[in-house]
């Protein structure tokens, strides 16, 4: 606790209550970031394969007839996405305010290149969606305007796990000098390719009950490929995304700051990838089984892989929760220090803006100069403007002429800022005490 509080910047919080209850907030931002995160995974996976499918349709019509039935999903998958993103970023922004915004501000201008960036996306995905038919005898185009948006639809995740990823660092904050050594820290990129897995399983689950529906006229949309076929295509995505987020995980694991684990995490984890076994199973019994098993046990692997992506949501706030604990409890007490301090102040509102004795024997010229000009004017050390001695060497006998250069400032030194003029923020009388406080320092 000693190490981490000589090394991180711990600035006092903003003594505000919570609107609702701590636990319900928490409970809010778990179920609604799970919720918002299932159809970014569903925008983004189906970009990429709706890209796949159409690159693959230049030489076989059919995937190019199912890159159009996958497209048509994206606008409504990424309108829920936004909406659905609210929720957990006023939770977030509530229950961990200091550490949100300040890696906001580390992260800078990515960070605020979102809004132009996702703006950008979404009109493309209704401009690849729309010009099907335009753009049907010039399909090189039409298909770079979906690589383009899953470009961007790429890189939008990575500026939010960066961000994300900032914030449970405080002890690193003062070495980030912007987006591309936050990019540095520890976890971000497996982070970042467990959740490009977690996209492309995700839309395979999905892609095999869109596709299964019973009322999804699929007879009358496709010629050659077949149901089963697709289906079985959309659940060995599935299958093969899902292989390799058992391998990453414990990548991912490995490369988290052992500051946030804990036997809970652990347990949670666990549990995790406990309840996805028995899916993964199911799934390779549907693939390799005889085509009338193949939806056997959607709705049991369904369930199991909703269970699993609650208990890593659980997991991510539980790390979240772990790391920053020991900065919490410190700024916390800073806190309340602060609040005790200003509390004093505000009963003591006198004693505290008397001017310090030793400048001068003029009480209400001390306390103007105290308020408006010791920021930059000391008595005899160069702060930012010259030393109040320097002052009575230059203005001593002419308080007429300070006054004058008070109210309105020129600019005599080239090294020096130039000083803000003052004009009629003083009265008259505040002006002329605090002109006679500073030629009478000695």
């Amino acid at each position: 606790m000693l190490l981490l509080q000589s090394t991180v910047p711990l600035p006092h919080d903003i003594p505000l209550p919570l609107p609702i209850p701590e636990t319900l907030l928490v409970a809010v931002l778990i179920v609604s970031f799970l919720i918002h995160i299932v159809f970014v995974n569903l925008m983004l996976g189906g970009s990429l394969l709706t890209f796949w499918c159409q690159i693959k349709g230049l030489k076989e019509k059919e995937y190019d007839t199912l890159a159009h039935e996958i497209a048509k999903t994206i606008t409504v998958n990424k309108s829920l996405a936004v909406v659905m993103g609210v929720a957990p970023l006023l939770s977030i922004n509530a229950l961990y305010t200091l550490y949100f915004y300040t890696a906001n501000s580390l992260t800078g201008l990515m960070w605020i290149a979102i809004i132009p960036l996702v703006t950008v996306a979404f009109l493309l995905t209704y401009l690849h969606k729309y010009t099907w038919t335009v753009l049907a005898n010039n399909k090189p185009l039409h298909a770079t305007i979906i690589a383009i948006a899953c470009a961007i639809f790429l890189f939008i995740p990575l500026i939010f796990l960066t961000n994300i990823n900032l914030m449970l660092f405080p002890e690193k904050w003062g070495s980030i000098k912007g987006f591309m050594s936050a990019l540095t820290l520890p976890n971000v990129f497996p982070r970042y390719l467990h959740f490009i897995f977690a996209s492309f399983a995700a839309t395979g689950l999905f892609l095999f009950w869109y596709i299964g529906r019973k009322n999804y006229p699929f007879e009358t949309i496709f010629k050659k490929l077949t149901r089963y076929e697709i289906r079985k295509k959309a659940y060995s995505l599935v299958l093969a995304a899902s292989g390799i987020q058992f391998l990453v995980g414990p990548i991912v694991l490995l490369t988290l700051p052992s500051k946030g684990m804990g036997w809970n995490l652990m347990l949670v984890i666990f549990s995790g990838v406990v309840v996805a076994i028995p899916a993964m199973y199911w799934i390779y019994k549907a693939i390799t089984g005889p085509k009338h098993r193949l939806a056997n046990d959607f709705w049991k692997v369904a369930l199991c892989l909703t269970f699993t992506i609650i208990f890593m949501g659980y997991g991510r706030h539980i790390y979240r929760a772990n790391s920053l604990d020991p900065h919490r409890k410190m700024v916390a007490k800073k806190t309340l220090a602060f609040t005790k301090a200003s509390e004093e102040a505000r009963k003591n509102p006198v004693e505290d803006l008397e001017a310090d004795a030793s400048l001068a024997e003029l009480p209400k010229g001390a306390l103007v100069f105290k308020q408006n000009c010791a920021a930059c004017h000391s008595k005899d050390v160069k702060v930012v403007g010259p030393p109040i001695i320097e002052m009575v060497s230059i203005y001593k006998g002419d308080e007429l002429g300070l006054k004058s250069w008070i109210k309105s400032p020129g600019k005599k030194r080239p090294a020096a800022p130039q000083m803000p003029a003052f004009g009629d923020k003083l009265s008259e009388d505040d002006l002329t005490e605090l002109s006679r406080f500073i030629l009478n320092t000695k």
